[in-house]
């Protein structure tokens, strides 16, 4: 079935959508990439989004509004995409919406809030909608995140020595696949949230991150700031473990006259590259395959390679899946699991008590005919070629 996976990561850049022939057979799953563009999130909701967000203060109303008003831009967006990645022929949507907080205590995850109400893509598309799909993980006792590991324990999996999955967004987090050994998944801590915090904050939100790398390879690393950020018990506990920008927010930056803006983006982006390289080398990682908005970064890309050698740093390109569009054919995969019964969830990485299928489906313009459960869940992923013509787009 082709499936529509949309997706909006924690640094609130836009609104990513893939679709996805998919199939399965058997002990493996196929896909087939058709298109992903990325549609940019309206000013007035990115600004009301970030306005919500720990740790500022919010309303009822506001989180109302908001709910709404992302459901109604993910519904333009995947009508869109029905019609000009699909040829109109989506079977499913799935939606994760827009995290917007995730509460963590004591190192456990007790529930998340991601907003975007399914019914108006529903409406906009006369689809089923699959939506909240970290709640049940959450419910089992995982953390819920990282969710990526569905698709990269099926996709690098009988690869030779030990990978390591990367996603770089707002949050970083990996995935190792060990042989013989059961995969290891979780947030890894900052990836673009601090750098782009203190970008908006240097330029008073004329700039939300920093492009091309310019600053951090203009600035210098402070090494007794880095020294101090490094510091923080997040990076010493021992997974499952998730965090946000609960933690990583913008009043976590120091002092503003403490250091120049460049030289604070320079230590940022070390300090993400760092984190990420030590997790890593915990599990001695020969290999890391990035995805994510941070693999636009050069400078970021330029440390983490510096820190990781000896493993060897590509992009999820090189395996047929677009480093940009990565978490929404994630979503897109995930769906089409549950809507064939199969609890996909890497629950031992998460740490939940037992595999769950994940979300809720809203129905569509028909009544909601489910296939006959799988009998088993898929052991590999599988790319076909992209389709002749799979489009590749940004737009509003």
């Amino acid at each position: 079935m082709i499936v529509l996976g949309l997706s909006s990561g924690t640094s609130v850049d836009g609104i990513d959508v893939a679709a996805a022939d998919l199939e399965l057979d058997g002990k493996q799953v196929w896909l087939r990439p058709l298109g992903h563009r990325e549609v940019a999130y309206s000013a007035g909701l990115r600004g009301e989004i970030l306005a919500a967000l720990p740790p500022a203060a919010t309303t009822v109303e506001a989180i109302t509004r908001i709910d709404t008003g992302i459901g109604r831009e993910f519904a333009s967006a995947a009508a869109r995409a029905n019609s000009e990645l699909a040829g109109g022929a989506a079977e499913l949507v799935v939606s994760h919406g827009q995290t917007v907080f995730h509460w963590v205590s004591d190192g456990r995850a007790l529930g998340g809030l991601q907003l975007g109400q399914p019914a108006w893509i529903a409406e906009a598309t006369g689809l089923p909608v699959v939506s909240d799909v970290r709640s049940n993980d959450i419910a089992a006792g995982g953390q819920g995140a990282p969710l990526a590991s569905v698709l990269d324990v099926l996709l690098l999996g009988g690869r030779p020595g030990v990978s390591a999955a990367l996603n770089i967004g707002g949050i970083a987090n990996v995935t190792v696949v060990r042989p013989g050994e059961p995969p290891v998944a979780f947030d890894t801590g900052p990836g673009n949230a601090l750098i782009d915090a203190a970008v908006r904050r240097a330029t008073g939100g004329a700039e939300s991150y920093d492009a091309g790398g310019q600053r951090a390879l203009r600035g210098t690393v402070a090494p007794a700031l880095l020294t101090e950020l490094l510091a923080e018990p997040y990076y010493s506990a021992a997974p499952p473990k998730s965090t946000g920008k609960e933690l990583f927010h913008p009043g976590y930056l120091p002092p503003a006259d403490r250091l120049g803006p460049d030289d604070l983006v320079a230590t940022l982006t070390e300090l993400t590259a760092r984190t990420v390289a030590d997790a890593c080398a915990a599990y001695r990682v020969t290999e890391v395959i990035a995805s994510g908005g941070g693999v636009r970064n050069p400078a970021l890309l330029a440390a983490l390679r510096r820190h990781l050698a000896p493993a060897v740093l590509t992009t999820s390109d090189a395996l047929g899946v677009p480093a940009e569009a990565k978490e929404a054919y994630l979503f897109a995969l995930l769906g089409f699991l549950s809507w064939h019964g199969v609890a996909a969830t890497a629950w031992a990485a998460t740490g939940a008590r037992h595999p769950t299928v994940a979300g809720r489906i809203t129905p569509g313009a028909r009544p909601l005919r489910l296939p006959p459960p799988a009998s088993a869940p898929p052991a590999r992923l599988l790319l076909r070629p992209a389709a002749a013509g799979a489009r590749t787009a940004a737009g509003s």
